[in-house]
């Protein structure tokens, strides 16, 4: 008999260490966060002017303890040329990657004293953060050139980190409950276009467009989305005939999520709802979906939805928030 306890007691204790070992699911928050500039733009002289957005984009899960669960990083770095005479150069047409879509090609690695390609190196940063809360990261060490002061993370980033901080603490503070578990996988979206860009001409300086969405989800085992949040941003530079930037480069930009009802849809939508209110409802009817099923959603011939249920929330075209969606989930997987 006690050959008999002793063993149900040994296999109690088994049991028990493999439980225990296991990842404990619980729920989490998803976040995002983009931040916006065009600072870097210039006027044409010599040669071709510059409008330049880059927008900072940081996806995290976050725990109940508030610690960061995983974290993405990506930059959007929009360049448009335009001359001496305000005509546009580049052309609209242009399909545009971010920097980690571009990876070894965007070209940072033979710069590099550590011979790090940008997106390895925000990779290293996204995984350093993993474990920290919002002020852990807040507290990170950053030297006089704005790099990082730990040894461990300047050995493996020597980027610029300040930009990054910022962007992955506003992540953490936007995070919401949205049906995210903490064992979920966490995917980052972005597709950007110039198309409505155009030439200054004597009675309208020219404008380059970015036109980004972003979309952020949390996939579970079977690849099927559990939290989604999608938002866009069309940031703007104008410049005129005589290829100077009109623009204010120091002014504040937000997301179309950030400006609420003061983007102004509600009054020109035909079921009274706000750009955000259309997002968040799109957002919620994937929940549960995998990639290819949100590419299979049912369009109009006017690229409206054709769903029922989902063309009495959303009226805005669709594809767009597909795209996005399909790309973020697919990059969750990776």
């Amino acid at each position: 008999m006690k050959k008999v306890l002793t063993l149900l007691l040994c296999l109690t204790l088994v049991v028990t260490m493999i439980t225990g070992c296991g990842k404990k699911e619980e729920a989490a928050k998803t976040g995002l966060a983009v931040i916006s500039s065009i600072s870097s733009s210039k006027d044409a002289g010599e040669e071709d002017g510059l409008a330049q957005v880059e927008s900072t984009i940081v996806a995290v899960l976050v725990g109940e303890d508030g610690k960061i669960l995983a974290c993405k990083i990506d930059i959007a770095e929009t360049q448009v040329n335009f001359t001496a005479e305000g005509a546009l150069v580049t052309d609209v047409a242009t399909e545009l990657q971010t920097k980690q879509e571009l990876g070894a090609n965007y070209g940072m690695k033979k710069e590099s004293a550590i011979g790090k390609e940008w997106n390895e190196q925000a990779d290293a940063v996204a995984a350093y953060v993993i474990g920290k809360t919002s002020d852990e990261v807040s507290g990170i060490a950053i030297n006089e050139e704005g790099l990082a002061g730990d040894a461990d993370l300047a050995a493996s980033v020597t980027i610029h980190l300040g930009g990054f901080i910022t962007a992955i603490t506003k992540a953490v503070a936007n995070a919401q409950d949205l049906g995210a578990s903490s064992t979920d996988k966490l995917g980052l979206g972005v597709t950007t276009n110039i198309a409505n860009s155009t030439a200054a001409t004597a009675d309208a300086d020219g404008l380059a467009e970015a036109y980004s969405m972003y979309s952020v989800v949390t996939t579970d085992k079977d690849a099927k989305i559990t939290s989604s949040y999608l938002d866009a941003s069309q940031s703007e530079v104008n410049f005129s005939t005589t290829g100077v930037v009109t623009s204010d480069l120091t002014a504040a930009l937000q997301t179309k999520q950030e400006l609420k009802d003061a983007y102004g849809m509600k009054k020109e939508s035909a079921i009274g709802k706000e750009w955000y209110e259309q997002a968040n409802a799109f957002s919620t009817f994937v929940v549960g979906k995998t990639a290819d099923e949100v590419g299979g959603i049912a369009l109009t011939e006017k690229g409206i939805a054709s769903d029922a249920d989902l063309a009495a929330s959303v009226t805005v075209h669709v594809g767009p928030f597909m795209a996005v969606v399909q790309k973020a989930t697919v990059n969750a997987a990776k």
